[in-house]
């Protein structure tokens, strides 16, 4: 994996500036282990409490339009599903620099749009002055309304402790809640056991593709074979 970086400042606090920190999952819920992200932030938001200088969101997969989150924020935790050709499940934690810009392979389905945001961010002289990038290798990616695989669902709690820590190393101590929120982080349509309950098995979904629209192409080509001969 390569990346390369323009020249930007130090990463120490920007003069003036207070410290605050944003936790962002990102990622896509729809194509299996793409949720990862953000089932993370969600499984972080129903066990801790953070304290008021820190912002939880939901990225999905807004890409540049987070633009202007990153960039207010003196310290950034990022929680994705990224390609390192590891393992399915590994784990992998980066750390300011070592977080790919510009990488030369998109890492996820998303991603590439979440480093071009980093590239600008660092044009702007605005790159984060913390920031850790948590990510987990995907085993399944292709299955539309699938769900998380076992061995990148096993690292969820993983996931949120490190999170916690690298939160509390950064003057953000999260507080172990003794009771569920008041609010959750998504509609609770979108809650992980939501959304497994709701959704249809693979066989009735064509989780990997549109059965009315391969049935209409297969017609086609059979007609068209058949006139050719």
């Amino acid at each position: 994996m390569q990346s390369t970086t323009c020249p930007s400042p130090p990463a120490t606090q920007r003069a003036g500036e207070s410290a605050t920190a944003l936790v962002l999952g990102i990622g896509n819920v729809l194509w299996a282990d793409e949720g990862f992200g953000v089932r993370a932030a969600e499984a972080l938001h129903e066990s801790y409490a953070l304290p008021g200088d820190v912002t939880l969101m939901d990225g999905g997969t807004q890409g540049l339009v987070l633009l202007a989150d990153v960039t207010a924020h003196s310290h950034v935790l990022v929680l994705d599903a990224i390609d390192f050709a590891d393992v399915p499940g590994t784990l992998r934690v980066l750390h300011d620099r070592d977080v790919p810009v510009w990488a030369g392979a998109k890492l996820s389905l998303h991603q590439q749009s979440f480093m071009e945001l980093l590239a600008i961010a660092d044009i702007l002289g605005r790159f984060p002055p913390h920031l850790t990038l948590i990510g987990v290798q995907p085993e399944r990616l292709m299955d539309f309304g699938g769900s998380l695989s076992g061995c990148v669902r096993a690292q969820l709690d993983a996931a949120v402790l490190l999170a916690v820590e690298q939160l509390a190393a950064w003057g953000f101590a999260p507080q172990r809640r003794t009771a569920p929120p008041a609010e959750r982080l998504n509609d609770d349509a979108l809650q992980l056991a939501s959304y497994e309950g709701a959704r249809p098995p693979a066989e009735v979904a064509c989780r990997i593709g549109d059965a009315r629209f391969l049935n209409i192409r297969r017609a086609i080509e059979a007609a068209a074979g058949e006139e050719a001969h």
